[in-house]
């Protein structure tokens, strides 16, 4: 009975469409109350601006990964390129110390740079897939933070600091929801069903007259594109940027986020970021120390001893490791090729449900 109320009720919730936007008002509202009125300390409120940053990776690479069925590794790079033009352009470009409203068009410029970064990716991806479309990301990866490393007009191996802290939390929202919006319309326009299709058959796709060419470099950028906003957004709250920072662990992370949410969902990406950025927070010492600190002084000294001081350097290899498991155990992650309703448009409900029905009475018909 329980489970039974509890199935209607999310059925209920999700058939309310009038949520969504309400919820969205309310993000925002919270947005810029949290830090105007300190409902949150500062460090909740800087995960909360980790999490949003980390749900555009997710959901960005999730296009290429997810949906159209590649394996890119080349999200930090682009993570890179974003991050640096950004904060170059507010630097020693634009005024921000006198009009802080131009942040917006130096992350936007960010993510601009990206996508032609992007594109240039995308050209070589027309004839290889696969684990060979992985090393020419992985190449260009690489490329990327060599170039960072021997230009010292940019800060080489050094990086670049004293960035002006410019991100915020309404910032972050608003990039949030323009992400996700601009992506799922992507996904179900006609666009999205190419994307798709190359996932399922790329020769197929070539031959139902799908622009296959078309459809690969529109993803890669838009991908791209998110990626870079996610740097800008990433250089102005860390407040320094160096080429360690945009390696191949950068990479993995995203990934992580990716799979454990879910292929070819938003929805997926959204939980896979969440609890990803999260569970690496409460795995620094001092913050599983304080959730374990009601445990009797018996257990608590071991526990302290052999395990939670050397958990700086065993949670980044518990996180890779969690790839591997999910990638074996659970390769589609916890909400793979599924979807929030909310997230579907109405026509392609309606079509769904259309044609369940029709499945079903012709089910019937043919047992009668």
């Amino acid at each position: 009975m329980k489970n039974s109320a509890y199935i209607e009720t999310r059925e209920w919730l999700a058939a309310q469409r009038w949520l969504l936007p309400v919820l969205i008002l309310t993000g925002f509202g919270l947005a810029f109350a949290i830090p105007e009125y300190g409902l949150l300390n500062k460090y909740v409120q800087l995960v909360i601006m980790y999490v949003g940053i980390n749900i555009i990776l997710a959901t960005s690479l999730n296009l290429v990964n997810g949906y159209m069925g590649e394996f890119s590794l080349a999200h930090a790079g682009f993570m890179a390129v974003g991050a640096y033009t950004s904060a170059l352009l507010t630097m020693k470009v634009l005024p921000v110390a006198d009009y802080p409203g131009l942040f917006p068009l130096a992350v936007l410029a960010g993510g601009l740079v990206a996508a032609v970064f992007g594109l240039i990716v995308a050209v070589p991806s027309f004839k290889t897939r696969g684990d060979y479309l992985a090393l020419i990301t992985l190449a260009f990866l690489m490329i990327v933070k060599s170039l960072i490393e021997n230009i010292d007009a940019i800060g080489g191996p050094r990086g670049i600091p004293g960035i002006r802290k410019l991100t915020t939390l309404p910032w972050v929202f608003f990039w949030v929801v323009m992400s996700i919006w601009v992506i799922r319309n992507f996904v179900y326009s006609k666009y999205g069903r190419g994307v798709l299709s190359v996932r399922e058959d790329e020769i197929a796709s070539d031959l139902m007259s799908v622009n296959t060419r078309r459809v690969k470099f529109l993803a890669f950028m838009l991908s791209s594109f998110f990626a870079g906003i996610a740097g800008g957004l990433f250089a102005h709250v860390l407040q320094f940027i160096s080429p360690r920072v945009f390696d191949i662990i950068k990479s993995t992370d995203i990934l992580i986020m990716v799979y454990l949410g879910g292929i070819a969902s938003l929805g997926g990406s959204i939980l896979g970021a969440t609890v990803y950025t999260v569970l690496l927070e409460l795995l620094r010492p001092s913050n599983f120390a304080a959730l374990v600190s009601w445990l009797p002084d018996a257990l608590f000294e071991p526990l302290n001893q052999y395990f939670i001081q050397h958990l700086g350097v065993w949670r980044m290899v518990i996180m890779p490791l969690a790839l591997v498991l999910v990638m074996i155990f659970w390769p589609r992650g916890i909400m793979g090729l599924r979807e929030f309703r909310w997230f579907i448009p109405k026509r392609d409900l309606d079509a769904h449900q259309h044609h369940t029905e029709h499945e079903s009475r012709h089910d019937a018909s043919h047992r009668q």
